[in-house]
């Protein structure tokens, strides 16, 4: 097992290499990649990636506390029953990377790519999606109360059965999205009559 701790690296490229139940702390990653690398069971705990490529890495089980994985990708990645609690996930592209089980708790995943993701029945309360790009996402029967989605793109969204009370949610395009079922207060419900024209005295 590898451990690293106030470790710093910048343009190194980990691609295919092992870090299979690596414990990193603290440890800043600039640019690097991990193309294809393993991190199954991984434990990160206040890292830093910025730029980093995980494209079809391996983080199954992984579980990071705190790191923030700014502007990275994850194309292809494995992230099955991987858990992010408190993390900075903002401008990471998570295109086709298989999420099946993750667990997120809070953290700020604005201005990500998650597009057709499926995270139904997920408990996403708390988390800032800021202007995330959630076009063909599933999200039924989630749990997404008070979390910020301020202009985030729900277009052709299922949100059908979420739960969406005390959540932000200005600036959101509601005539593609599947609210059938959705849990919303009176003046998220307000907000959205109007939105598609009615007139609410």
């Amino acid at each position: 097992m590898q451990t690293y701790t106030d470790r710093q690296f910048e343009g190194v490229d980990f691609s295919g290499e092992d870090f299979r139940e690596a414990e990193l702390t603290r440890c800043a990653f600039i640019k690097c990649k991990f193309i294809g690398a393993r991190l199954e069971e991984a434990i990160t705990t206040g890292c830093k990636f910025e730029e980093c490529d995980f494209h079809g890495a391996a983080l199954n089980a992984s579980v990071h506390t705190e790191s923030a994985f700014t502007n990275c990708f994850f194309e292809g990645a494995n992230l099955f029953v991987a858990k992010f609690t408190a993390c900075k996930m903002t401008g990471s592209d998570f295109t086709r990377a298989e999420l099946s089980g993750i667990t997120i708790v809070k953290g700020d995943w604005s201005y990500t790519n998650l597009r057709h993701v499926k995270l139904d029945k997920q408990n996403l309360r708390d988390i800032r999606f800021v202007e995330a790009d959630l076009m063909g996402a599933s999200l039924e029967k989630s749990d997404l109360r008070k979390c910020d989605l301020t202009r985030a793109n729900l277009t052709q969204t299922n949100l059908s059965g979420a739960d969406l009370r005390g959540a932000e949610l200005e600036g959101v395009p509601w005539k593609t999205v599947n609210l059938k079922g959705a849990r919303m207060d009176t003046i998220q419900a307000i907000v959205l009559l109007r939105s598609l024209g009615a007139k609410v005295e």
